[in-house]
């Protein structure tokens, strides 16, 4: 058999729908939450042997991870998304050339952001809202972990091409070799050493050099097609269709960063105006936040699962499998909201105790306040990523932009800055549920008309 009667027999457009989205989503789910355990394990270790300023530190440094996944994002997805979609099209010469491309501007940007980064860094801080007493924690946590981004860029990017290729078992190993390494690396440098910040951020790029050392080492040996060196040739017009696709990720990340960045200033300006001060807020925020990336993973997993399945069958013209694959991700990711929903509202004294017990009950107060009421519509949020990914990976990125904006930019940042202005801090945590709410409407609106354009397509060849 050739490779094009293979290509043709492409298991994306023939298995069970379910089954190749479970095949998908598994590994991409457990590869997202590994991703996210880089972040959670340093908080962690530096809640519980540093203290509530090294808390408030990883908070104040997250846009710095933020800005290099947004990159990721926007070239591994939009790599992967016009790769899978070229193959469907049967485009079998052109789709190489996604990967390669691809794979150049993970390197290069990631290799900017950290030049950046080293000679801003002070700055930078600053900008994102260090406090005086947090800034010196933050300085020593992201002087190291910068030389990381290339790496990190490369593994978080490079395993949606591999997945893209038919391996989610291979994106999944990139991931979690990284993540167990770091984890051992941090007990053995926070706790045993005793390097404090410094431990945590060098055990950080360890795990991202070997992940993305593995990446490599698969792409030299790519199964669907061959690469090779003039693939990896930059080209402007690869690299904007590949951008076009993959911006309703990029937005998204680049909308978590700007809120985040807006989040931290508007905490300890009103903070300082609060009973709790400008550092508890600093520290709960980023506590909170990435106990919530857990759950976001977990949706991203599940969308990046069905990203290959919708996208091949976009192609392939075979409507009625991209449907069956958005119903699934809606059920599954549901069920997982749920059950986040339960613990944020039920346990968030709990939850705050696993990074380290602080004597104040204010900071138990903001704490807990923040789980309950921040996070409240977190049972229905997953539908803003999921048909996001889904625009995207049908190819109609601008739709995906769009709705990648309507929580963070288009209706939290207003929200953020007018609610506080007659309500104090407490207006920061209301703006949560608020834009939530509207997102949902939004998304679930566009989602609908796409389906009933899609049906007509249908009718329309038959």
């Amino acid at each position: 058999m050739n490779q094009t009667e293979q290509i043709t027999e492409n298991p994306l457009g023939t298995e069970p729908v379910r089954g190749m989205m479970l095949k998908f989503a598994i590994p991409s789910i457990i590869g997202m939450l590994v991703a996210a355990l880089y972040n959670i394990v340093d908080q962690l270790f530096i809640g519980n042997y540093v203290g509530e300023l090294g808390n408030g530190a990883t908070n104040i440094a997250f846009p710095f991870t933020t800005a290099c996944l947004s990159l990721s994002l926007l070239f591994g997805i939009g790599g992967a998304s016009c790769f899978n979609l070229s193959m469907g099209r049967e485009e079998y010469d052109k789709a190489p050339y996604f990967i390669g491309n691809a794979l150049g501007m993970l390197v290069k940007c990631g290799l900017v952001i950290t030049l950046i980064t080293e000679l801003f860094l002070t700055p930078l801080l600053n900008f994102f809202g260090a406090s005086e007493n947090i800034l010196p924690y933050a300085q020593e946590y992201v002087r190291v972990t910068a030389i990381g981004f290339p790496f990190l860029m490369l593994t978080t990017g490079g395993g949606h091409l591999v997945r893209a290729d038919g391996s989610p078992r291979m994106a999944m190993i990139c991931n979690i070799t990284g993540a167990i390494i770091n984890t051992c690396l941090d007990a053995l440098f926070v706790i045993v050493f005793g390097w404090g910040m410094f431990g945590a951020a060098l055990a950080t790029i360890i795990g991202q050099i070997v992940s993305a050392i593995i990446v490599i080492r698969y792409c030299m040996h790519y199964k669907t097609v061959k690469l090779e060196a003039k693939h990896f040739k930059t080209s402007v017009s690869y690299i904007m269709q590949i951008a076009a696709v993959g911006m309703g990720s990029f937005f998204n990340q680049v909308a978590m960063m700007v809120v985040q960045i807006l989040l931290n200033n508007q905490l300890k300006k009103y903070g300082s105006q609060s009973p709790y001060g400008e550092d508890i807020p600093l520290a709960v925020a980023g506590i909170v936040m990435k106990v919530a990336q857990i759950f976001f993973s977990v949706v991203i997993g599940i969308a990046q699962g069905t990203q290959p399945i919708e996208s091949f069958n976009y192609g392939a013209r075979k409507y009625d499998r991209v449907r069956e694959a958005y119903k699934l991700a809606i059920i599954y990711s549901g069920i997982i909201s749920l059950i986040a929903f339960a613990l944020f509202q039920l346990v968030p004294r709990g939850i705050l105790n696993l990074f380290g017990r602080d004597n104040s009950e204010l900071y138990y107060e903001f704490g807990i306040s923040y789980f309950r009421v921040f996070l409240f519509f977190i049972c229905l949020n997953f539908i803003q990523p999921i048909t996001s990914t889904f625009f995207t990976s049908i190819g109609k990125a601008f739709k995906g932009a769009i709705l990648s904006l309507t929580r963070q930019i288009i209706f939290l940042i207003p929200l953020m800055l007018i609610l506080p202005l007659s309500m104090g801090i407490d207006g920061i945590l209301y703006a949560g549920p608020i834009s939530d709410s509207l997102a949902i409407i939004a998304n679930v609106t566009m989602a609908i008309v796409e389906f009933k354009l899609m049906k007509k397509l249908e009718k329309s060849r038959a």
